[in-house]
């Protein structure tokens, strides 16, 4: 674009930078900036609170890659070979099972994660800006399309979704949005804070019976309290990196569609304001520098906390009449949903985040 207008105040968005070879776009206000790699998957590499100049996404150890100059040895686990951090949206699986899909090959989180998207800016004025990604997959029969939108001092970006089945047939979708936080952010001082929910240890063949779990594979708990080998786990703390822990937990049946994560000592929080209709499963990722082997080998510290229309893989959960907790999706159909990443500031952490963005402080 050469002749969109340059500002240096107020709300602004270009789509018109590179690093590392892919497209970026770059959308901010007095108070967030939101770094998206438009050719990968339009993840969410960065977002700053910039009073702070705290970036809350977590970043893995290799990076942006430049994938026009990296060729995977394997075609199986590819997807972490490119796994930056930050922010994916993945659909229509998601999930560590690699299944087929109708028939198709599908690997980790399918490729909605990995494609280029095509961006459009929207509305460009120092009082609003929004700018729109949309992606049409290859090996499976969806459309994606989220708007990313700031106001003028607004604490929060909002994004607005639309996925929809473009198969002649009902199809199956798992909708994750794969949100991952990190250190310096993520620290021991920070707090985790969810509305009355249910906690289960989810089962995991890469994860389960290792050293490094905390809590017991498939045992149920009520917020804030999962299930662990020695007892209760408190899981609105967060251990330190030399805890060397790993685990995936799901949070279910949300009374409110929010969570929040809060440093306590640097006074700098995040949260997540959502349909609990629609995303109606919370997967905790935990990464505590747990891991010795492939691919985090101990150097990695992130919490992950991805709202989901469904369980990995679609799976149902245990004990349960459902044969799968993938969303049905007709021929056409539409799933139209928003939600707000929301910056805030506390000492103590939060005791609600209301419909508007507005977060109540303990």
């Amino acid at each position: 674009m050469h002749y969109q207008k340059e500002r240096n105040y107020g709300c602004r968005v270009s789509d018109d930078w590179e690093f590392r070879g892919n497209k970026v776009a770059i959308i901010e206000n007095e108070k967030i900036r939101v770094m998206v790699l438009v050719d990968k998957g339009a993840d969410i590499y960065s977002f700053v609170h910039k009073p702070s100049d705290t970036d809350y996404m977590w970043r893995s150890v290799w990076g942006v890659r430049d994938t026009r100059k990296f060729l995977s040895t394997t075609g199986d686990i590819s997807w972490g070979d490119t796994y930056e951090g930050g922010w994916q949206t993945c659909a229509p699986t998601a999930g560590n099972k690699r299944k087929d899909y109708q028939g198709a090959p599908m690997g980790q989180h399918s490729e909605m994660s990995t494609m280029p998207w095509d961006s459009q800016i929207i509305e460009d004025d120092p009082e609003k800006c929004s700018i729109k990604f949309s992606v049409r997959t290859y090996r499976t029969p969806f459309f994606m399309e989220k708007t990313l939108s700031l106001t003028k001092n607004s604490p929060f970006l909002e994004i607005d979704y639309k996925l929809t089945n473009e198969s002649m047939s009902e199809s199956d979708c798992v909708w994750l949005e794969h949100i991952v936080f990190g250190d310096p952010f993520l620290s021991e001082s920070c707090r985790l804070d969810l509305p009355k929910s249910k906690i289960f240890n989810w089962r995991d063949v890469s994860l389960d019976g290792l050293p490094d779990n905390r809590l017991l594979a498939q045992k149920e708990g009520e917020w804030p309290f999962a299930e662990g080998p020695n007892g209760k786990v408190d899981m609105r703390k967060i251990p330190p990196k030399t805890s060397k822990l790993q685990d995936l937990a799901m949070f279910y049946e949300l009374s409110q569609g929010w969570y929040s994560l809060t440093n306590t000592k640097t006074k700098i929080g995040i949260g997540m304001q959502f349909s609990k209709e629609i995303f109606k499963y919370v997967w905790n990722w935990q990464v505590f520098g747990g891991g010795s082997g492939y691919p985090w080998y101990g150097r990695h510290y992130n919490e992950g906390l991805e709202l989901c229309t469904s369980l990995p893989d679609g799976d149902p959960l245990p004990n349960t009449d459902e044969e799968t907790s993938a969303v049905k999706l007709k021929s056409g159909e539409s799933i139209v949903t928003s939600l707000k990443a929301i910056t805030y500031q506390s000492n103590a952490g939060v005791k609600e985040i209301k419909q508007d963005g507005t977060v109540i402080n303990l």
